[in-house]
């Protein structure tokens, strides 16, 4: 959408359109159902219309997700929605809701990088998100902010080390060298967080993946 009191948004909502339809076709090409928005209220739009009343649906740690106001959205249509952020959970209630996130009829997530030429990259801590993205017999839709796209897979990965982790370890209090200089000096903390990495080429063999690539910049 463009903000008429900026002279130059329409610009780059123009450059975003063509970078965001560039990686879509090129989504489609390898298997997925990729489609562009330009914001993340259209976004929402766009998971309303995949996931039905009712539905259970699992939302790893995923700023992205909450940004757009899917949790709340997908509660009032009477979803069920299984998420460990819950505060309130005990060690022991947070590992079965792990369980129910990984059981959902959806699994509803981000993607800590996109490449332009349509893989989608992350790096996991305990490997309940990649493990999730990677097999499931559930319905899998990622959300995609346009500032998580880059050039290839080096670029991919070196962005989810130096623009992602630092942020996200900030965010779950978790004491990692990269939490205090602000870009990865490749630690080997115990309190590491990038542990496990998946690369997407395709969807996983007979499961329905849907990207929705947003004109916005969401998430870390």
């Amino acid at each position: 959408m463009t903000n008429k009191k900026d002279p130059f948004a329409a610009a780059q909502t123009a450059s975003n359109r063509q970078l965001g339809a560039d990686v879509v076709k090129n989504l489609t090409s390898k298997g997925f159902e990729a489609i562009y928005v330009d914001t993340g209220e259209q976004a929402l739009e766009e998971v309303l219309k995949l996931i039905p009343q009712n539905a259970t649906v699992g939302i790893p740690g995923s700023v992205t997700i909450r940004q757009i106001g899917a949790i709340e959205k997908l509660q009032e249509r009477g979803c069920t929605i299984a998420q460990h952020w819950d505060p309130t959970l005990s060690p022991e209630q947070k590992k079965e809701v792990l369980k129910k996130e990984f059981l959902s009829d959806y699994f509803l997530t981000s993607s800590n990088a996109l490449t332009e030429e349509g893989m989608l990259v992350n790096i996991d801590g305990t490997g309940n998100r990649v493990s999730a993205m990677a097999w499931g017999t559930n319905i899998l839709i990622f959300v995609v902010g346009i500032n998580k796209i880059a050039r290839d897979v080096d670029s991919a990965l070196a962005r989810i080390r130096d623009k992602a982790t630092p942020p996200n370890a900030i965010r779950l209090n978790i004491d990692t060298p990269c939490s205090h200089v602000g870009h990865c000096v490749d630690c080997n903390s115990a309190t590491r967080v990038c542990r496990a990495i998946l690369i997407l080429e395709r969807p996983t063999t007979g499961r329905e993946t849907h990207v929705i690539v947003v004109g916005e910049n969401l998430g870390y």
